[in-house]
């Protein structure tokens, strides 16, 4: 995976303190590719909670780990009871690498 410890741990922060504390993230993408260049950064967060707003959460989410990124990139998939399962879902919990 091409992220740090130190951004590891304050992606895994960031994620807490926009969903709440029982809230997990995986990595998924071209991040997990160590033979890779650049890229964005690709995250699935998992709450076992309703998430009301799903795209300001997922944004506001990702503004925060782009700005602790120097402005890379993120894209943010929600998994929660009260949002719909698609294909992409699966894949990124199959491929993805818990923070």
């Amino acid at each position: 995976m091409r992220l740090s410890q130190v951004y590891q741990q304050r992606i895994k922060a960031l994620t807490q303190e926009v969903f709440g504390p029982e809230a997990h993230v995986k990595v998924f993408g071209s991040r997990m590719n160590d033979e890779a260049k650049g890229g964005d950064l690709d995250l699935l967060v998992i709450t076992p909670l309703p998430v009301e707003r799903p795209a300001v959460m997922a944004s506001k989410l990702a503004v925060k780990v782009s700005r602790l990124l120097e402005g890379r990139k993120v894209d943010v998939l929600i998994d929660s009871p009260s949002l719909e399962r698609k294909p992409i879902h699966e894949t990124a919990n199959r491929q993805g690498v818990y923070l």
